[in-house]
């Protein structure tokens, strides 16, 4: 059984650079004149017993114009980790020649699939490459994170691909350790929060699917840097584009839609050191307002689609469906608007303007004639083609060659 891990590390302009209205938003990339987290990742694999796998670095700028930088960066923290693992950096150099290749064979429609810009798009690279090296697995982890189980493979692949109760297993979720070493989101409670109690009503699911026994469990929620995909899934099911963030939840929401379950492994964990976020709490929150009013209208887009299965919010709780119910809209008014209140009192009226805008373009979303079930309908139609095109022997070996991915 052949197996690819995959990272995808996220870097932006140097520090004393502003970033640009035309950059990628990312949670936190590391400026091109700082170290990082990679490498601190990297030689965290030395505790790995079991290192029968490939390793493959997803090169990810938030802008066109420090591409190359990127990629010269990562090679040169890769160059002299390779030791124990074979490590391969794919990034804009490559990806420009898969692009070349299928222009080549007159496909050039599937190219839009396979991009290095947003989160969806570099999850859908981090299941494509393994797909193309000839791996039944993919194992998704992120660089802001570190080994501390040396069983942690071994772990990953005991389940994936077997049965559970009639079900073939094909996804499997591990979960975060914090730097407190609690698997709980230590953060405080604050009175805006009232009506948009994420933190709790995570906390609440952590509590209900990792704390709780057995060790494998259905799960509603899964964590895009602890991932373990078996290829009968990554080949059908695509991370939807059309979501700019939470794209692991959304695909786990993919996948449930078309008949595949995710399970959550209680014992699979890994350290989360994430540096602190910088963007402002006005922001974090739009972000997750489009995410949840995105999958709010997939879930009530759905049709009885032979061979699709109905999905409702209640199955999703207590995280994420408490998001995904018909009291989203009074959730994000009411939280906004208290949290308006906090950045007046504050003196800061621009950031205040924004809670507003919030509330604002929440709707303007609900309300658009775009259905994202239909949308992912489309998506995982061309996503299996793209896929089986792919399958074939000749089509990889010739694919591999021309990009130089080994």
């Amino acid at each position: 059984m052949k197996v690819t891990m995959v990272i995808p590390s996220y870097w932006g302009r140097k520090k004393e650079e502003e970033r640009k209205e035309t950059d990628t938003i990312y949670d936190h990339p590391t400026p091109l004149d700082e170290e990082g987290t990679l490498s601190r990742l990297l030689d965290s694999l030395s505790i790995i017993k079991n290192k029968d796998f490939q390793l493959v670095i997803l090169g990810v700028a938030t802008a066109p114009d420090i591409r190359e930088d990127v990629e010269n960066k990562i090679a040169s923290i890769i160059e002299d980790r390779s030791k124990d693992v074979e490590i391969h950096l794919f990034s804009y150099s490559k990806l420009s020649k898969i692009h070349q290749f299928l222009s080549q064979k007159k496909r050039e429609e599937m190219t839009s699939l396979l991009q290095l810009d947003g989160y969806s798009n570099v999850r859908n690279l981090c299941t494509f490459v393994p797909h193309l090296l000839g791996s039944e697995i993919a194992v998704l982890i992120d660089d802001d994170e570190i080994f501390e189980d040396p069983d942690f493979m071994d772990k990953a692949l005991e389940f994936i691909g077997q049965e559970k109760h009639g079900d073939r297993i094909l996804s499997v979720a591990g979960y975060y350790i914090n730097p407190d070493d609690d698997f709980l989101l230590n953060k405080e409670i604050l009175p805006w929060m009232t009506y948009w109690n994420k933190i709790d009503c995570m906390n609440r699911a952590f509590k209900q699917i990792i704390a709780e026994e057995p060790r494998l469990k259905v799960t509603p929620f899964a964590f895009g840097g602890n991932l373990v995909l078996h290829k009968d899934l990554f080949t059908r099911i695509p991370f939807d584009p059309s979501i700019p963030r939470g794209e692991d939840i959304d695909f786990l929401i993919n996948a449930r839609m078309f008949g595949f379950k995710t399970y959550l492994d209680n014992q699979l964990s890994i350290k989360h050191l994430a540096p602190p976020k910088t963007s402002p709490k006005w922001e974090q929150v739009r972000e997750d307002i489009f995410r949840f009013v995105f999958e709010k209208k997939k879930l009530n887009g759905q049709e009885g689609y032979p061979g699709l299965h109905p999905l409702h919010a209640a199955e999703l709780d207590p995280y994420p469906g408490e998001f995904l119910k018909d009291d989203l809209e009074e959730k994000i008014y009411r939280s906004n608007q208290m949290l308006a209140l906090d950045y007046m009192f504050a003196g800061d009226p621009q950031g205040a303007m924004e809670c507003m805008r919030n509330i604002h373009l929440a709707k303007i979303q609900a309300d658009s004639e775009e259905n994202p079930y239909y949308n992912l309908l489309r998506i995982q139609t061309d996503w299996e083609k793209l896929m089986d095109f792919f399958s074939s022997k000749k089509v990889t070996t010739e694919a591999i060659a021309l990009s130089g991915l080994v």
